[in-house]
């Protein structure tokens, strides 16, 4: 794998600025700041880090009910992510989205659904409206295993290769749609394996290594911008919590925990980092205190703001409500 130095030190950052966000989010939930439940991506960040560093600001992702990463990996400003978990009026859809329908707009975040699969035909429809306006944009689309075992996944992916739109399908195979694995739901080792059957090209990578996801997304999107039409990319990885704030995941054998748990995507890109010479330990923990600050700021910025009215509730819809 070859990156420039320059590429390494953003997926670090990326890929940490997630993982400290997640943890502040954990904490703060704990203190019952967070109304609702949680689905953190605690153990993912390689996927959202990896695939955003090969986009540009002004191309698109659709995000899942486990949404935060890809949101904060795609730079939208935390202070207002922030806020928007918490349900206060400065969150950026003013604390009316929450955890499952985070949105920036002004930096390609479609937003988040909790509504599994729903965010595929999505994906699709914001594609089918670059390639109409022709607009130079790309739309990654994010969801999970379970997914793919919905039926607007073979309709989205078979729409999507006629009309060859640019959108990238991007599995996060956490092995798991909840409690139940992966292996009783779907009878192929790999569920890229079910692009062949819609023409798309796919391919399957370590979904805890940010440089193996960039560089795979590097390619997609090339594919992309030409105008060839979309791609998948199945990334194998693992969530370090359970499904949601309230499951203990006791499902999941104890020898598989520990294995995936080695597997730590923060450790492994800044290993990558450091032996090829982009960064030292040394500056790591610099980054790490920055970003670590920024987060904590942005923790104390909603915890601060105020929660919008009970008034607030009617605007922003598209009936008048007299």
């Amino acid at each position: 794998m070859n990156a420039d130095k320059k590429t390494l030190v953003d997926l670090y950052k990326r890929t940490l600025k997630v993982r400290l966000f997640e943890e502040k989010v954990w904490d703060l939930f704990g203190q019952n700041l967070i109304p609702g439940t949680l689905h953190l991506y605690l153990g993912q960040e390689a996927v959202a880090a990896g695939v955003t560093a090969a986009l540009k600001k002004t191309d698109w992702i659709q995000s899942t009910h486990r949404g935060h990463g890809h949101v904060v990996a795609k730079g939208a400003n935390m202070n207002a992510a922030m806020a928007e978990l918490l349900g206060k009026k400065t969150g950026s859809c003013k604390g009316k989205g929450g955890s499952m329908h985070i949105t920036q707009f002004d930096v390609g975040v479609l937003g988040a659904t909790g509504v599994v699969a729903s965010g595929i035909p999505i994906a699709v429809g914001a594609a089918l409206s670059a390639k109409m306006r022709k607009a130079n944009e790309v739309v990654a689309c994010f969801f999970g295993d379970g997914a793919s075992n919905n039926g607007t996944f073979g309709e989205s992916l078979n729409m999507a290769a006629i009309w060859k739109l640019p959108v990238i399908f991007i599995v996060e195979n956490n092995l798991y749609a909840m409690g139940t694995p992966i292996k009783l739901t779907c009878p192929s080792q790999d569920i890229a394996a079910r692009a062949e059957g819609y023409c798309i090209p796919s391919t399957v990578v370590d979904g805890n290594n940010a440089l193996e996801v960039y560089e795979a997304t590097v390619k997609a999107v090339e594919r992309a911008r030409k105008g060839e039409g979309p791609s998948l990319i199945e990334c194998k990885t693992y969530r370090m919590r359970g499904h949601s704030r309230f499951d203990p995941a006791k499902y999941r054998p104890p020898e598989e925990v520990e294995f995936w748990m080695s597997k730590d995507a923060v450790e492994i890109i800044k290993k990558i980092a450091i032996e090829n010479g982009a960064l030292t330990e040394k500056e790591t923990e610099k980054i790490r205190n920055k970003l670590q600050k920024e987060v904590d700021k942005a923790a104390d910025f909603a915890i601060k703001s105020d929660y919008p009215a009970p008034e607030e509730a009617l605007e922003d819809v598209f009936a008048e409500v007299n």
